[in-house]
């Protein structure tokens, strides 16, 4: 069992505002790490991926699906695994909450795995029988799964497709 030091509530007081300052170096120096993580230079890819989707097969810039920036989530799905990452799960869980949000600001989600699509379509992980990101009514997204694996810092691309979340796989 974990011993906890007791104390007064001015022994508190000073030990909470003396971990504060050390709460706002971490976000300044977090912000700052942000600040030049954005700054870092875009690469052109040149390699044709294709993914493979629902719909059938896809290059990269289809899956921006005629939105100027794509989201990529790598959920973790290996070939031979079971199921998928449960923080993974848990965050996919969260897709069609927010990606209307993301296309509002013209960005697509995609989320990409290295499992094979049948059994990303197949993995229900609390989902209703559907892979996070799978669409529960025409209005949201699709299922993808894809070869080649990106490595660029951003990417662009389009296609006159609508948009949405979008589960991935990339051997």
């Amino acid at each position: 069992m974990t011993k906890h030091m007791t104390g007064t509530r001015k022994e508190w007081l000073a030990a909470r505002l003396e971990l504060l300052e050390g709460e706002k170096e971490l976000t300044r120096r977090s912000d700052e790490l942000v600040r030049r993580r954005q700054e870092l230079p875009w690469t052109r890819i040149d390699k044709e991926y294709q993914f493979e989707t629902d719909e059938g097969s896809a290059s990269l810039a289809d899956l921006f699906r005629g939105r100027s920036q794509l989201l990529v989530y790598h959920f973790m799905f290996g070939p031979d695994y079971t199921a998928g990452c449960p923080s993974c799960s848990a965050i996919a869980d969260g897709f069609d909450g927010f990606v209307v949000h993301l296309a509002n600001h013209d960005v697509t989600l995609s989320a990409v795995s290295r499992a094979p699509l049948a059994k990303l379509q197949a993995y229900s992980g609390g989902w209703g029988g559907r892979f996070p990101g799978r669409p529960r009514s025409a209005a949201t997204s699709t299922s993808t799964s894809a070869s080649g694996s990106p490595r660029s810092n951003s990417a662009r691309g389009s296609s006159n497709t609508t948009t949405g979340a979008a589960a991935t796989r990339w051997t």
